[in-house]
């Protein structure tokens, strides 16, 4: 039972602007779908989310049906980026931004390693910005 409670607490902490944008995602097959809560590390959103399509078309209907989810829901996107060129188009729906990229483009700049507050996320010295290598320039 203790699992059962556990479950339902996890799935209560989930948004429903996240629901939309995840069962959209779902909806549209795209790929490697990663969930990062990100409340303790940025405050430009609380979740980030990853997700690949198989081409540049894919990739610009993917994060069309988003925002046409989202705001059918009720969620007005702030904004829209990159979805002439579609390959990494960025959804910023408030409390959360999405990222939907092509692989080549998702391996490329590696935004897991940057956001993940998980173990593939490498140790940042105390003060130091996580944005900024060790002993790099100041802005």
């Amino acid at each position: 039972m203790a699992t059962r409670r556990i479950a339902r607490r996890a799935r209560a902490l989930i948004s429903p602007l996240q629901e939309v944008v995840t069962t959209a995602l779902d909806d549209m097959k795209a790929a490697n779908v990663k969930v990062m809560d990100v409340r303790g590390l940025t405050d430009i959103a609380d979740t980030m989310i990853i997700a690949s399509g198989t081409s540049d078309r894919h990739v610009r209907s993917i994060a069309d049906r988003v925002v046409e989810k989202a705001k059918a829901a009720g969620y007005r996107p702030y904004g829209v980026e990159g979805a002439r060129d579609g390959e990494w188009v960025l959804v910023d729906l408030q409390d959360i931004v999405l990222h939907v990229m092509l692989p080549r483009v998702r391996e490329f700049y590696g935004l897991e390693r940057l956001w993940d507050g998980g173990e593939s996320t490498p140790a940042v010295a105390a003060g130091a910005s996580p944005l900024r290598p060790r002993g790099g320039a100041p802005n």
